[in-house]
C-alpha cells in the first residue's frame, strides 16, 4: 500500500511545479515583434503584493529620453515579475532587476489595457553604461540573446556578438532593421 502512495504523489508532484523556459529571440525578431521600444532612464522602482498577496511584481518607472519605435508618452510604467517587500521575496529566473538612475533602452509589449512588460524578460531589456576610458555611452547586450539559425550557443567572453555597442550604432541598428521589415 505505501509503495502505491508513493507512486502516486510522484506522479502527482509534476503538476504541482511549473518552470520558466526562456527562449533565444534574435535582435531582428525581437525588433519587428515588439511595439514599443524605448530609451530613458529608471526613476522609480517599487514592488507590491499582487495576487491577493501570493506573489510580488515590481512596477518600474522609465522617463522616456526617446521612443525607436511607438510611443507611451513622456514617462512609462510597467512591471516585472518577481521583487521585494519587506521579508517577502518572489524570484522569477530571467527577469531584470532595475534601480533608479538605470539607463536603459527596453523592448515593451503592451496588452490591451494592461501594464506594458519586456518582451523576452532579460532578452528585452539592454543596459546603457559609460565606457570606463572613454565615457561614451555603450549599449550593452543581454545575456541570453539568439542569433539568426542559432537555436543554443555558448557565451563565449570577449566574443564581437557580446562587445557594447556605442548608443549611436544601436539607434541606427534598430532602424536598419525596422526599415527591412518582419523576418521571413
Amino acid at each position: 500500500m505505501r509503495r502505491f502512495l508513493a507512486a502516486g504523489f510522484l506522479l502527482l508532484v509534476p503538476a504541482w511545479l511549473s518552470a520558466t523556459v526562456i527562449i533565444p529571440i534574435e535582435f531582428r525578431e525581437l525588433v519587428t515583434t515588439t511595439p514599443v521600444i524605448v530609451h530613458g532612464r529608471v526613476t522609480d522602482v517599487r514592488a507590491a503584493f499582487v495576487d491577493g498577496r501570493r506573489s510580488v511584481e515590481t512596477f518600474v518607472t522609465v522617463a522616456a529620453d526617446e521612443y525607436l519605435k511607438g510611443d507611451l508618452g513622456e514617462h512609462v510604467t510597467f512591471k516585472v515579475p518577481g521583487g521585494e517587500i519587506g521579508r517577502y521575496r518572489t524570484i522569477f529566473v530571467g527577469a531584470p532587476g532595475f534601480t533608479a538612475g538605470d539607463e536603459v533602452v527596453l523592448f515593451l509589449r503592451t496588452p490591451g489595457g494592461a501594464l506594458p512588460f519586456i518582451v523576452g524578460l532579460n532578452q528585452g531589456a539592454y543596459r546603457v553604461v559609460a565606457d570606463r576610458q572613454t565615457g561614451r555611452r555603450m549599449v550593452t547586450a543581454p545575456i541570453l540573446m539568439g542569433r539568426a539559425g542559432v537555436d543554443a550557443e555558448p557565451i563565449v567572453r570577449g566574443a564581437a556578438s557580446r562587445r557594447p555597442l556605442p548608443i549611436e550604432a544601436f539607434r541606427e541598428a534598430v532602424r536598419g532593421v525596422l526599415a527591412q521589415g518582419a523576418p521571413r
